[in-house]
This record gives structure tokens, C-alpha cells and sequence, in this order.
């Protein structure tokens, strides 16, 4: 798993899902867009989607984008931006099951707008999991 930072909160997406991580590019702004997409940028000559995961779990503050997070949805990709990108770990298939869903803190409007924007997406957002603040601190200690 991917381990990294929306707001305050950890985060893991499968590596499976992930294309690349990067520095956060320029990004054009899309009107009449939820507000967890931030736009679209040009990656690799592709005009891709960049979308907040902060704003998918309901913050409200600007984020602090530090790094994209880049994924492959069926033909297209998506950006996501992130505040950072913790590391890789491995987490056993039991311990993933247990860990409750990213998108448990997404309001079933943000839910919805994602599903009606790519129902893909939200597939691989389902995925994705949130980590216990315990596990962020282990995880401080073992960087110290």
C-alpha cells in the first residue's frame, strides 16, 4: 500500500492502482466542477482530471498540495493531490479488511458526484483505506 497525507488524515491506496507519484504541476480550473476537483493538469501529454482527496473527505480548508499521486482508471488517469506521500508498507490482507474505507468520511453527495462523473474512479476509491493515528505515529517513530 501507498500510505499518504490528505489534510491530516493517512491514507492507503493499493501500489497496484498508482502510475507514478510527482510534483504537483500546474492546474487549470474547470467551472461548474465539484468542489474536490481542482481541475485539469497536462501529464505526459495527457490531460488528465486532479482531484482533492481532502475535499473527498469533507475538509474545507485550501490544500497543501505537495505531491500528485497519479492513477490509471481503465484508459484514462487521474491525478489525485495529496499533502504528501508517506512511503509504501505492507499491510496484510486480514489488517485491510479492518481498516475502514477512505471514503466512509465522504458525504454521499461527494459520493454521488464522483459516481456520476466515473463510476471507475469510485471503484478504485473504494479501495482505498484510512489509517489510525496510531499507525501514523508508529510510523513517525520509525523515521526518527
Amino acid at each position: 500500500m501507498v500510505l499518504f497525507k490528505a489534510r491530516s488524515r493517512l491514507c492507503a491506496l493499493p501500489a497496484s492502482q498508482i502510475v507514478e507519484t510527482m510534483r504537483p504541476l500546474p492546474v487549470e480550473a474547470l467551472a461548474d466542477m465539484p468542489a474536490f476537483v481542482l481541475g485539469l493538469c497536462l501529464v505526459r501529454g495527457a490531460v488528465i482530471p486532479v482531484v482533492d482527496v481532502g475535499a473527498v473527505l469533507g475538509a474545507e480548508d485550501a490544500p497543501r498540495t505537495t505531491r500528485f499521486l497519479t492513477l490509471r482508471i481503465g484508459e484514462r488517469c487521474v491525478a489525485l493531490a495529496v499533502e504528501a506521500v508517506v512511503g509504501v508498507q505492507d499491510i496484510s490482507s486480514a489488517s485491510l479488511q479492518q481498516l475502514p474505507p477512505l471514503l466512509r468520511e465522504a458525504t454521499t453527495s461527494v459520493i454521488a458526484d464522483i459516481a456520476t462523473l466515473d463510476e471507475a474512479f469510485l471503484l478504485v476509491l473504494r479501495a482505498a483505506r484510512l489509517l489510525p493515528e496510531q499507525m501514523q505515529d508508529a510510523l513517525a517513530l520509525q523515521e526518527a
